[in-house]
C-alpha cells in the first residue's frame, strides 16, 4: 500500500529551513532577518517571508522590537535557566504520575536506546533521540493541553540541547544512564526518585550551559556545522 506524505506548505517549507538555520548556528544575531532578505533568498513572496518570520518569533527563536527587523534570540544564562525549569516543573510531575501506574513509555525507551547506538560519535546526532525520550514521557501523560505546552517550548529546548553538545558540556553516555535511571524508577513505581533522577539531569545540563553562555555574553557560541544553502529544495 502507497504511504500517504505529509504536504508542507510554503510557508512551512522557509519556516523549517530557517529554523534549521538558527539551531546548527549558521543563522546568527549578527544579522537582521528581514522579509526581502528572506524572500529574495528563498525566491518567495513578501507575505510568505513574513509569515515565516512571525512563526519563529511565535517559537522565541526569533525577537522583533517595535519597528525593527527581526534577528535571531541570543540564548543568555536567564533564558537558559527558565526553559530548563518549565520543562522540569511539567516533566517531573508527569513523572510522578507515571511511575505511580508503572508505565515505562515504549517510546522513550526506543529513543534512549537510539541515542546509547549514537553515544559513541556522540555530537548533535544524539540531540533528536535525547528530545524524542523527553517529549516521549510527556506524551504517555495522555493529556493533550500539557503536550501542547511542552510543544511551544521545543524550539528552544532544541536550541540548548544543540548548545550542550555543540560545546561538548555533557557527555553522551552519561545521558543515556540517567535517562535508563528515570525509566527504571518509573517500571519500580518509585515516583520521587523518578522526578528527582530528572530534577537533577536538567539541572546539571541547565548550569552547564547557563555558565557557558555567561562566559561567552556578547560573543556568539559558535555550533559545528557545515554551511547550510539558503533556498528550498525542489
Amino acid at each position: 500500500m502507497p504511504r500517504p506524505l505529509a504536504t508542507k506548505t510554503v510557508v512551512d517549507a522557509v519556516t523549517d529551513d530557517l529554523r534549521g538555520r538558527i539551531l546548527d548556528g549558521s543563522l546568527t544575531s549578527a544579522a537582521a532577518v528581514t522579509e526581502l532578505e528572506i524572500a529574495t533568498s528563498y525566491s518567495v513572496a513578501r507575505p510568505t517571508a513574513k509569515a515565516a518570520i512571525e512563526k519563529l518569533v511565535g517559537e522565541n527563536l526569533l525577537v522583533r522590537g517595535t519597528h525593527k527587523s527581526a534577528r535571531v534570540a541570543e540564548l543568555g544564562p536567564d533564558s537558559v535557566r527558565e526553559i530548563y525549569l518549565a520543562r522540569a516543573y511539567l516533566e517531573s510531575e508527569i513523572l510522578r504520575r507515571l511511575a505511580a501506574g508503572r508505565t515505562v513509555p515504549e517510546e522513550a525507551a526506543r529513543a534512549n536506546a537510539e541515542l546509547l547506538a549514537l553515544a559513541s560519535p556522540g555530537g548533535l546526532a544524539i540531540v533528536e533521540p535525547d528530545l524524542r525520550f523527553h517529549t516521549a514521557l510527556v506524551e504517555a501523560a495522555g493529556n493533550g493541553r500539557i503536550a501542547r505546552m511542552y510543544r511551544s517550548l521545543v524550539s528552544e529546548v532544541r536550541l540548548c540541547m544543540m548548545r550542550v553538545q555543540s560545546l561538548h558540556l555533557l557527555d553522551s553516555t552519561a545521558i543515556h544512564a540517567e535517562h535508563q535511571l528515570i525509566l527504571d524508577h518509573l517500571a519500580a513505581g518509585n515516583s520521587e526518585a523518578a522526578a528527582a533522577t530528572l530534577d537533577a539531569h536538567l539541572a546539571t545540563a541547565r548550569e552547564r550551559l547557563a555558565d557557558a553562555v555567561g562566559v561567552g555574553a556578547g560573543h556568539e557560541l559558535a555550533v559545528t556545522a557545515h554551511p547550510r544553502p539558503h533556498r528550498l529544495a525542489p
